[in-house]
């Protein structure tokens, strides 16, 4: 079984300002730059043949390339029990609209629909059950609540394999496709 999920992928130079965020909450595990990135749709553990049916309704996926822009942050989990920390981008529909687009290749390929709201974020951090960070986590919110960027783009929809490990997951991409104009006849960009 291989554990996958679509996402898009940041620019360097939007990466490199989530890194600066992260400092100031004890206990964090904070993400590195090769974890960095938006998913569109966890899919979960699926077999060879349809992770291969997955990866050919995905090349049939036509969507503009979606502008983006960082736009400030915020926690899952109670105030008092967060559990993840994360920048948003927005504007949100271009995004909820190809989500929808990769959400419909998932169903072509097999797979139940995503009955999850989507929220375009990048996740920054995880954080420990019980870590009692709750203070910190306040204090950077409030330190990282006006975080923006210049306009930027993602220019293509990339299919990652996730292994979890004891320090956390690891993320390896494994194929990916342009977004904007069609690729002729479904046609891969090598990674």
């Amino acid at each position: 079984m291989i554990r996958l999920f679509v996402a898009l992928r940041p620019p360097p130079p939007v990466r490199a300002a989530l890194l600066d965020l992260m400092e100031g909450v004890p206990g964090a595990r904070w993400q590195d730059d090769e974890q960095l990135h938006l998913t569109l749709r966890f899919v979960g553990e699926v077999d060879e043949r349809q992770a291969e049916d997955l990866a050919g309704s995905l090349a049939q996926v036509a969507a503009a390339m979606p502008t983006m822009a960082l736009a400030g942050v915020g926690c899952f989990g109670e105030r008092a029990r967060p559990h993840t920390l994360w920048a948003a981008l927005a504007p949100r529909e271009p995004l909820a609209a190809l989500h929808r687009k990769v959400d419909a290749a998932c169903v072509r390929a097999g797979l139940a629909p995503d009955r999850r709201a989507f929220l375009p974020h990048v996740t920054v951090a995880r954080l420990s059950r019980g870590a009692g960070a709750g203070i910190a986590v306040d204090a950077w919110l409030q330190r990282h609540a006006g975080l923006s960027s210049q306009p930027f783009v993602c220019p293509h929809l990339v299919l990652y394999r996730s292994d979890l490990g004891r320090g956390g997951a690891s993320y390896q991409a494994l194929l990916r496709w342009p977004l904007g104009n069609p690729p002729p006849d479904g046609a891969l960009v090598p990674y």
